[in-house]
């Protein structure tokens, strides 16, 4: 069975849908938290490819949380093996700070929290061409790294998605999310549903009715693309051997 090298922040952490997809197609998920003392791999022979979910620490808590200084020194590891990496939300801000980008709060402290808009850019329309709305769950955004490529814009964090190189996405947004996570998220962060940005827990379950299914449809065939991306990079290298 082919591996798949997942990294979360909790251990009340959930994969959501996309563990559930990715299980269904027939990969098993090694799931290491570093937090609680979990070692992260040396190589990635023995893992087809890595995502990192979200967390409620920051990027920028390399100095006082030392494993998000560990994960800050191993993403170039995964960057060089050239496996396909996703980082959701803080995965994602992870992965951009790695590539010397700014993460930081919204410049009048607002969030995101719930179903918002996004809109694919030119580079990014087969990707996201299919999203209207997506869930999200956060108080940091991150600039755009240099050499990346900006697939999708929001109005409040405009950096939504980007790809860097050919086989490492970030995605500012939760694509994970099922009902049951909004439920718990809420609940263990109701006192964060009155700050600007927020979405009450009512909105959140109407537009999760409305939305929550499009984005399943849309993860179900991203997952694949981003999947085959080593095999795209793989016959570009070969291509140009054989030149």
């Amino acid at each position: 069975m082919k591996n798949i090298l997942v990294i979360i922040h909790q251990p009340t952490s959930q994969t959501g849908r996309v563990g559930q997809i990715l299980t269904s197609y027939g990969y098993k998920l090694d799931i290491r938290l570093p937090s609680q003392g979990d070692a992260l791999p040396h190589h990635l022979d023995k893992h087809e490819a890595v995502i990192v979910f979200g967390g409620p620490m920051s990027a920028n808590d390399e100095n006082t949380l030392p494993y998000i200084r560990t994960e800050l020194n191993w993403i170039p590891l995964v960057l060089e093996s050239k496996k396909p990496y996703l980082g959701i939300c803080l995965g994602a801000q992870l992965l951009a700070k790695v590539l010397g980008a700014k993460v930081s709060v919204h410049p009048q402290e607002i969030r995101e929290i719930g179903y918002f808009p996004i809109t694919p850019t030119l580079e990014g329309q087969d990707y996201f061409n299919s999203l209207e709305y997506v869930y999200q769950w956060h108080q940091e955004g991150f600039e755009l790294p240099s050499g990346a490529v900006l697939l999708a814009r929001g109005k409040t964090f405009p950096n939504q998605a980007f790809r860097y190189g050919k086989t490492a996405y970030g995605l500012q947004f939760h694509p994970e999310i099922t009902g049951e996570l909004i439920q718990r998220w809420s609940e263990s962060g109701i006192e964060q549903l009155t700050l600007p940005g927020s979405q009450s827990i009512t909105e959140q379950f109407h537009k999760h009715r409305l939305y929550g299914t499009p984005v399943k449809k849309w993860l179900k065939t991203f997952i694949p693309s981003w999947m085959n991306s080593i095999r795209s990079e793989q016959n570009l290298l070969l291509e140009r051997c054989s030149a």
